[in-house]
């Protein structure tokens, strides 16, 4: 099969131009707006396509709903963002100096274009020259990298991340908007009219008159910390941990209040009403949303729908959902990184938290997982601080991998993940900071607050390379997944699921995406093979990383109508 990179961009107000890069110099292909996704369609029939284009949540929804997806992309403006700041790239080829392309996050395009032939929101420069010079650019920078291989693999991993986001979006998750409102009657009560669900009510009143005060404000924290400091519950917060650290009988119905509460702001009957159609929750992810690399939602929040609401992810009759999520994803990832084979083995095969505790690093399971949470994350004092050198002495390794990259972040340096994503360098008035504090005339409150500074940074990057790297992890699950699933054949329209749309109404596919778990949308008929599939794009992912390494990534694995945890 032929293999082609081919360049999407304006040429003007109502047309697009497809150039073919590469071989042969070929004049680009003119096509009309509104021919776009035939034009696509075509290519891709034609031979193996990459698609090089501004934005793929600018493009590629607009194609999905026209029935057409692709196999491969390169997001010039995830890219581009990878690239300005990577530490590895020695030559720019002046990818830095065209600050256009630092435009912000984009979320998928709601028009019924084809393409966004208007302003950008994302003021990207989005026409045919401007596409093509940024991914020589690109292309440049690249080669300029002494390893360009890891650095080009998270590139590519990223814009396939895209595509995913997209066709999560586009397929939505399957949704019963009938479980999901006798959930909200079993939790909450049934609605009154225009006021609160009767159990919040009764909740309410309750804690009103444990605190002897009927017109207590329960939604303001201000005036809810007055009224609990008159009931002698001197608090400084109205945290779930700060009130249950107190004997009062208003302590207990208040945390009830707050969670029912909780629940009906965040995904009530006014959330279900604006985000659930024709049996379909679509949230808006963002891929590289957050600085490590991590996925973000800007809409729906997807990122956190509790665990009472997955009663409702129902698969549609003939389907069912194949869920899987990853045991101790990011300890794991440190183990490999590290090259910590003592690690690797607590890890191999069983829960790594119980693995730690047979090596005899600590005593229980719940000390294993306070002391690997503290390494990862930076909390290197209190309980987590007195089991730390206990991890130290056993995975000297894997310690060491993350301590070192506290100090780089404490002494102001940056950090890289396993593939190459630069961690952000300290800003202005953090190294402003640091330098008054190295002054001779220094107060002891700047010393004191540089140092807070410096530990906080440190934390930072002592998590990042972890956090970043398991991210990285994800998009390679994801991205061989993906395309394992497109190779199954579709089943009959008799057993379609319309609501999935024109791309994946008859075709196993990725529901739903969060870090380190999945739910795939399949016919039956495929369930047991979509699993298999699941559980061998998650060990392709762990060799595409980290080679031959003996580190394992074992999967919690459900097939079931509902997406519920056991």
């Amino acid at each position: 099969m032929a293999s082609d990179a081919v360049v999407v961009g304006r040429t003007g107000s109502d047309s697009l131009a497809l150039l073919t890069l590469g071989g042969e110099a070929l004049p680009p292909e003119e096509v009309p707006s509104d021919r776009l996704a035939d034009a696509v369609a075509d290519r891709e029939a034609r031979g193996e396509v990459r698609w090089i284009w501004a934005d793929t949540a600018s493009v590629y929804p607009a194609l999905l709903a026209a029935g057409v997806r692709v196999a491969r992309a390169w997001d010039v403006r995830l890219v581009h963002g990878i690239l300005r700041d990577a530490h590895d790239v020695l030559d720019d080829h002046g990818l830095r100096a065209h600050r256009e392309w630092d435009a912000g996050t984009s979320t998928p395009a709601t028009t019924d274009t084809l393409f966004d032939l208007g302003d950008s929101p994302t003021a990207l420069p989005d026409t045919l020259d401007a596409v093509a010079a940024e991914y020589h650019r690109q292309l440049g920078a690249l080669a300029s990298t002494a390893a360009p291989g890891a650095l080009r693999l998270l590139c590519a991993a990223e814009s396939a991340g895209a595509l995913i986001a997209a066709e999560l979006h586009a397929a939505g998750v399957p949704w019963s908007r009938r479980a999901h409102e006798e959930m909200l009657e079993r939790e909450l009560g049934g609605r009154r009219g225009g006021g609160l669900p009767e159990r919040i009510e009764r909740t309410a009143t309750v804690v009103r008159a444990a605190l002897d005060d009927p017109t207590a404000s329960l939604d303001s924290q201000p005036r809810l910390l007055r009224s609990l400091h008159r009931a002698g519950l001197l608090v400084n917060s109205t945290s779930r941990w700060e009130l249950a650290e107190h004997d009062h009988p208003a302590v207990a119905p208040l945390i009830a209040y707050k969670k029912l509460m909780r629940l009906y702001t965040a995904n009530g009957w006014a959330w279900l009403q604006e985000w659930v159609h024709d049996d379909r929750f679509r949230p808006v992810y963002v891929p590289a949303g957050v600085v490590t690399g991590r996925w973000a939602s800007s809409g729906g929040g997807a990122l956190q729908i509790p665990r009472a609401l997955r009663t409702a992810v129902r698969a549609d009759p003939g389907w069912t959902l194949v869920t899987a999520d990853v045991a101790q994803l990011e300890p794991r990832v440190l183990a490999a990184m590290a090259r910590d084979t003592a690690l690797a083995e607590a890890a191999s095969g069983r829960d790594l938290y119980a693995g730690i505790v047979e090596r005899g690093a600590v005593a229980s399971r719940a000390e294993a997982k306070l002391a690997m949470l503290g390494a990862m994350y930076g909390a290197t004092t209190g309980e987590s601080g007195r089991l730390l050198p206990r991890l130290r002495r056993t995975f000297p390794r894997a310690m060491r991998l993350v301590d070192d990259a506290a100090r780089v972040g404490e002494d102001g340096g940056v950090v890289r993940t396993w593939l190459g994503r630069t961690s952000p360098a300290a800003g202005e008035a953090w190294q402003h900071l640091q330098s008054r504090a190295s002054d001779a005339a220094a107060s002891g409150v700047d010393e004191n607050r540089a140092r807070r500074s410096a530990r906080d940074r440190g934390r930072f990057t002592r998590n990042f390379v972890v956090q970043g790297t398991a991210a990285e992890w994800a998009l390679a699950w994801l991205a061989d997944l993906r395309a394992r699933l497109a190779a199954f054949p579709a089943v009959d329209a008799a057993h379609a699921a319309p609501a999935s749309g024109p791309v994946f109404s008859r075709v196993p596919h990725l529901a739903f995406f969060l870090h380190d778990e999945i739910v795939v949308h399949t016919p039956l008929a495929h369930a047991d093979a979509v699993a298999d599939a699941v559980r061998e794009s998650a060990a392709s992912a762990g060799r595409l990383l980290f080679g031959t390494f003996p580190i394992d990534f074992p999967l919690d694995l459900r097939i079931g109508e509902t997406a519920e945890k056991g």
